[in-house]
């Protein structure tokens, strides 16, 4: 069902369909995304997540405090703070995600070493050790490995999996995945509407 000539199909550039194609297969077989429901919700979910599976690996590089202070209202709470961390994604992370999501406090860099990676945006020790678990994979000692395909591929199967977005996906619920995906915020809820809409075409 997931070829090349679907993925082009469905909106994936040529480029990352060749680089898809075949562990994208792997891991819906593997996790029973297996319908052109629910291939279709699982490729329009990481195509926004990935920037049209073009960008695996966060950098939290912004150069306007004024805009971190918009994105990390609670972790970054004046301009003073959000000057300091500005064009340093590695210190942005450390404090945005330090002490969250199982990682520890901002000094011990988690926050940058589990910054979201892959095609769901894997973040936090604590997801990656999940993962790790699951798949037989050693992405706690090596995280960089989420950033490749077949790991991009192979987690964010398992996250869709494991959220029971099979079921959304059945009955086409493509907010509540978004939900799942995305959390509260909703971002991008159109696209992912659409995207999924017109995936379905394309994996029929």
């Amino acid at each position: 069902m997931i070829t090349f000539g679907a993925l082009v199909s469905a909106g994936i550039a040529p480029t990352q369909a060749r680089v898809f194609a075949e562990p994208l297969a792997d891991a819906c077989e593997r996790f029973g995304i297996n319908t052109p429901v629910r291939v279709a919700g699982f490729i329009a979910q990481c195509r926004v997540e990935s920037a049209g599976f073009t960008t695996l690996e966060e950098n939290l590089y912004y150069s306007s405090p004024e805009r971190i202070r918009k994105l990390f209202p609670s972790t970054v709470p004046d301009l003073e703070v959000a000057a300091r961390i500005a064009r340093n994604g590695k210190a942005l992370a450390n404090r945005v995600y330090g002490g969250r999501l199982g990682n520890g406090d901002e000094a011990s860099g988690d926050g940058w070493r589990f910054r979201g990676r892959g095609l769901k945006q894997l973040t936090g020790r604590y997801n990656y050790t999940q993962a790790a678990i699951a798949l037989g994979q050693p992405y706690v000692g090596h995280p960089e490995l989420v950033a490749e395909p077949g790991g991009a591929c192979l987690t964010a199967a398992w996250f869709w999996h494991e959220h029971g977005c099979n079921a959304f996906a059945d009955s086409s619920q493509w907010d509540a995945i978004t939900r799942v995906v995305n959390g509260p915020g909703m971002l991008q809820a159109f696209e992912r509407r659409q995207y999924s809409n017109d995936a379905v075409r394309a994996f029929s």
